[in-house]
């Protein structure tokens, strides 16, 4: 039976780790809070010189929050993962009664601990020091974290699974999973740009439908309720997919011994 005791013990666990280290509390608002200074003069400096009368702050600074938020989720849920990977952990958590999707909904949870930080501190740089208004986007601005945070979780989860199954040095491989999608995402230009197979790769990504949208609010265009719909859909479909990948890969590493073997390196 599903117990949210043995579920907040992950939160926990991670509360007491951040508590004991500043390393691990700072990089949660630092890069973020560093993305929007630089990103936010970067605006700043586009308005001055375009002549055009186009506000690039809510194109430019609201998708560099939004991708960071997309970002700062993924990397909640690996990095739960990735602090039972460097101290060797999993005998000792999966010897307990703690079953997987126990395991998972505390990585999530912990995820939305983290990156809940990292949005704050974004929204209170954007707004008080580039005047980015959220009001700008509407209701709108939730769908768009919701979206995003459901992507960014079932990447977490699958990328979670590729280093369970491949072993810690594989770790490297999940780190430039956002700088890799982002090309199709199309977080700051509109897909219309991109040749025809990338296009038809970015309409199977749940973000490419916010960033389309929220494009379509700053050039003063309706935007598509059911574009976002179809992007909340497919968010479910991955998160599908994602648990079914995690919960495959922790049986056969449960079942071939390679759970008990998982070195440094690989799990061979």
């Amino acid at each position: 039976m599903f117990s949210l005791r043995r579920t907040s013990a992950i939160v926990l666990r991670q509360f007491y780790l951040m508590q004991g280290s500043p390393a691990r509390v700072v990089p949660l608002f630092a890069w973020v809070a560093l993305d929007m200074v630089t990103w936010g003069f970067i605006t700043k400096y586009l308005n001055a010189v375009s002549g055009s009368g186009f506000n690039f702050v809510p194109s430019l600074l609201g998708a560099v929050l939004l991708w960071d938020f997309f970002v700062r989720v993924m990397q909640g849920v690996t990095t739960t993962f990735f602090e039972d990977v460097w101290s060797r952990n999993f005998l000792n958590i999966f010897a307990t009664p703690l079953s997987i999707s126990e395991y998972v909904s505390g990585m999530v949870l912990s995820s939305i601990a983290t990156s809940s930080i990292g949005l704050v501190v974004m929204l209170v740089l954007a707004t008080a020091a580039f005047g980015l208004s959220f009001f700008f986007y509407g209701v709108l601005l939730v769908p768009y974290l919701l979206v995003l945070f459901l992507f960014g979780i079932s990447l977490g989860i699958i990328g979670c699974g590729i280093v369970l199954r491949l072993g810690p040095a594989s770790e490297w491989f999940i780190w430039p999973i956002p700088a890799l999608i982002s090309p199709f995402a199309g977080v700051f230009y509109p897909l219309s740009t991109l040749p025809g197979w990338m296009r038809f790769l970015s309409r199977l990504l749940p973000p490419s439908y916010v960033f389309e949208s929220m494009r379509s609010i700053v050039q003063k265009r309706p935007g598509s309720p059911f574009a976002l719909l179809w992007g909340a859909a497919l968010d479910v479909v991955f998160l599908l997919l994602a648990s079914w990948f995690f919960r495959s890969i922790y049986r056969h590493a449960v079942r071939t011994g390679l759970i008990a073997r998982y070195s440094a390196e690989s799990l061979s």
